[in-house]
């Protein structure tokens, strides 16, 4: 089996020597690299299977490098790894197109494990355009956009996987706890505060259509009313 390529960007040398060396020893192929510029350069040279960027590094922060690759790549999954945890900031490596957010210090099993996951997801997406009919709008979930009456909201990858969960229950209660382990992959309550944020900004994408509510059941989960 083709082992996975990995492009890290990290300017903390010793860091980035831990980590290379643990993905290395797990079978991974890693390309390490300082800042977001040579970050730039590289992914217009080789197709790397998943991307592990730190946010804070000189010449180019990692949000911006996420916000640039995703003019051109859609589907590789990133990983923020960063000392920054104010809600804000998650909220924003989120929008610029990043997948998962792991919190400086780490444990690097944990980073191992998120590492596989995104790629597993990534893997068993299925390829064929669907869409799902929410109210008078039209969801493209593989690309992200919200289309209704010819208007198009492009979503981040993670209101994308937010909305979907919720019209798949549509109707029906999304169990906040399941949905925090699946998507976030604990239910601390830094993630519950994020998670309300994201279902604050779909509130604000679907508030055209008069017949759609996201409400709240408090202390159980959301349920998406069509």
């Amino acid at each position: 089996m083709k082992s996975a390529s990995v492009l890290f960007l990290e300017d903390e040398l010793q860091l980035a020597k831990i980590v290379t060396e643990t993905l290395q020893s797990r079978g991974f192929g890693v390309t390490h690299l300082n800042n977001g510029q040579m970050g730039l350069q590289a992914i217009y040279k080789t197709n790397f299977d998943i991307c592990i960027v730190d946010v804070m590094m000189p010449f180019m922060d990692g949000f911006t490098f996420v916000k640039e690759f995703r003019k051109i790549n859609q589907t590789t999954p990133v990983l923020f790894l960063t000392a920054r945890s104010q809600d804000k900031d998650v909220v924003e490596g989120y929008g610029n197109g990043g997948n998962d957010y792991l919190k400086k210090p780490f444990s690097l099993e944990e980073l191992i494990l998120r590492v596989n996951e995104l790629l597993r997801r990534n893997t068993t997406t299925d390829t064929k355009e669907t869409s799902v009919n929410i109210g008078a709008f039209c969801f493209y979930p593989k690309r992200q956009e919200l289309i209704s009456k010819g208007s198009i909201i492009k979503l981040s990858h993670k209101e994308s996987e937010l909305l979907y969960l919720l019209a798949q229950h549509k109707n029906q209660l999304l169990d906040r706890k399941a949905t925090l382990l699946k998507l976030w992959g604990d239910d601390t309550p830094f993630n519950v505060r994020t998670m309300d944020v994201f279902i604050t900004k779909l509130r604000k994408h679907l508030h055209t259509d008069t017949t759609i509510q996201i409400i709240n059941i408090r202390g159980l989960g959301y349920k998406l009313i069509v």
